[in-house]
């Protein structure tokens, strides 16, 4: 490497270590300031620098030596996102609950409100895992997502970060319904009509304009024709009719229908 060469990396290296040393020694001692307002930016500096365990440390100290300054809460949605920014979403989650319980008219619970439903969300099985299928694994992180995404979505409509909620939101949806999909599909090819009713039911229901309704609307139908659940049977189809007018299977529910009156 050229003499030139090391001096840039040098000075680089001295750039990107420059929050921290500003903050902790080089002997790892930590360099507190003299009031909450001044530790409290220390600890945002570290977690904007990922130095995340000094970083915790001084929300801690503000936590514990300044408990009713306005930075302690706010300490305590900074120590929920350095364990977010770490992937401890358990842990994460219950940081941003447990600032939704103690300080609900805070202005800032709708952020907490939020980054507990996205904490669910990032916590659930991966949709990219080839092995198996996301919609074959444990589905309960994705319906707590949907279930708190959906909450503050009715709680803050207005909100700044309603918008990227309600894309969370989708997709979660998106995924659930998938599940419910798969698992119907699974009854309804050995002919177990009532589960595959109960299925097909969920996810119009709780998922409703998903890619599966129409044909979950008619197999739902053909369920209950099979279990001799008429009004059941009629109740799906006129919604498929009226609900998806365009869609091609509208025909063979109007058929369906005629032949059940």
């Amino acid at each position: 490497m050229s003499r030139i060469a090391a001096l840039v990396s040098a000075a680089a290296l001295v750039a990107l270590s420059g929050c921290k040393t500003k903050h902790v020694s080089f002997t790892g001692q930590l360099k507190y300031g003299v009031d909450a307002k001044e530790n409290y930016e220390a600890g945002l500096d570290l977690l904007h620098d990922k130095t995340y365990p000094e970083a915790e440390k001084f929300f801690e100290l503000v936590k514990t030596k300044y408990p009713f300054s306005k930075y302690a809460p706010l300490s305590e949605l900074r120590i929920a996102d350095s364990k977010f920014a770490q992937d401890l979403y358990a842990e994460a989650i219950e940081g941003y609950k447990q600032f939704v319980q103690l300080h609900p008219t805070h202005e800032e619970v709708d952020y907490a409100e939020f980054r507990q439903g996205l904490a669910h969300f990032k916590d659930a099985p991966s949709q990219f895992a080839l092995f198996p299928p996301a919609f074959e694994k444990d589905q309960r992180q994705l319906q707590r997502a949907a279930e708190v995404l959906s909450k503050f979505l009715e709680k803050h409509p207005k909100s700044k970060y309603a918008p990227e909620a309600r894309k969370v939101w989708e997709q979660a949806s998106t995924r659930l319904s998938e599940h419910e999909w798969y698992v119907a599909e699974f009854y309804f090819k050995r002919r177990r009509w009532a589960g595959a009713a109960g299925r097909y039911e969920t996810l119009v229901d709780k998922y409703p304009g998903t890619k599966h309704e129409p044909q979950a609307l008619l197999k739902l139908a053909q369920a209950a024709i099979a279990l001799d659940e008429k009004h059941r049977a009629r109740t799906a189809l006129q919604k498929l009719i009226v609900k998806h007018p365009q869609d091609p299977l509208r025909a063979e529910a109007e058929k369906r229908l005629a032949e059940l009156r």
